[in-house]
């Protein structure tokens, strides 16, 4: 469903001129981007492949261009939706869709800065040891990561700072929206539009947040040598292979498919209505 999204964003002039599409469709093709390369990732691991440590940090850091693109990507949406709902009169002024355009390339700009200062510390440090690359699974590096030397855990941590900040970001911009709007009458009814979308939302919200509180437990039992490397590693296997997989399946139907104009383009093309001659 994700390529079929973008088609009808980057095809329809009109909906490719507003911000909301903009920032819809850069997050799904962060989010298709990190499928693929994860994809890549589990299937030469399944094969026993053993890439060079060149193609496996480069691997390594696309991953996390892509990730690091869809949350500062889902940050960006919500920060859309927060200044759309409290400053209608002023949105246009505010978030021009030439304006829209420079956000995204920043975006990428910082999915790109941030994980190459931390992969330029690990390589002017010598941490990343020749077994974990050989090995190159995301899984299995995250685990060992935590068994790794300081400046590993140290780049770690920072890495799930960050994200946690993100994270919090949104879920601030929720909460005050739903405080602000409270008063308004959109909230009477469960099955309202405006209550329907909020539940979706936090629900995506929810599956960003829950993989980091895994790691965060697993990070903590590492550490404190509570739990075996095999059942870390099996932690790891569930976090990324489901955990953090998950929100990315549900972020194109709970959030794409909610928009009317993107919904009606897709019936549009899987139903074409043919024209019949009236006499």
């Amino acid at each position: 469903i994700i390529p079929t999204i973008l088609f009808v964003i980057f095809s329809r002039f009109s909906i490719r001129q507003e911000t909301r599409y903009m920032l819809l469709g850069n997050a799904l093709l962060s989010d298709l981007t990190y499928l693929l390369f994860y994809t890549l990732s589990a299937a030469l691991s399944a094969a026993h492949v053993h890439l060079p440590k060149e193609a496996c940090v480069l691997l390594l850091f696309l991953l996390a261009v892509a990730y690091c693109g869809g949350l500062f990507t889902a940050a960006a949406i919500v920060l859309d939706t927060y200044i759309a709902i409290l400053f209608p009169l002023r949105y246009i002024a505010i978030l021009p869709p030439s304006r829209a355009k420079k956000i995204i390339v920043l975006l990428w700009m910082c999915s790109g800065a941030f994980p190459g200062i931390f992969f330029l510390v690990l390589s002017s440090t010598h941490s990343f040891l020749p077994c974990v690359l050989e090995i190159c699974s995301v899984p299995v590096i995250l685990i060992l990561t935590l068994n790794g030397t300081d400046a590993v855990k140290l780049c770690f941590w920072l890495s799930t700072t960050v994200i946690f900040l993100c994270l919090s970001l949104i879920f601030c911009c929720y909460a005050i929206l739903y405080f602000k709007t409270k008063r308004s009458g959109i909230w009477e009814s469960i099955c309202s539009r405006a209550s329907v979308t909020f539940l979706m939302h936090n629900t995506v919200l929810f599956f960003y947040f829950f993989p980091l509180l895994a790691l965060f437990v697993e990070s903590f039992l590492c550490i404190n040598i509570i739990v075996r490397l095999q059942t870390g590693i099996w932690v790891s296997l569930t976090v990324c292979n489901v955990l953090m997989i998950l929100p990315k399946v549900l972020f194109p139907f709970l959030y794409g498919l909610r928009y009317r104009e993107i919904s009606a383009s897709l019936r549009s093309i899987v139903r074409r209505k043919h024209l019949h001659v009236v006499s």
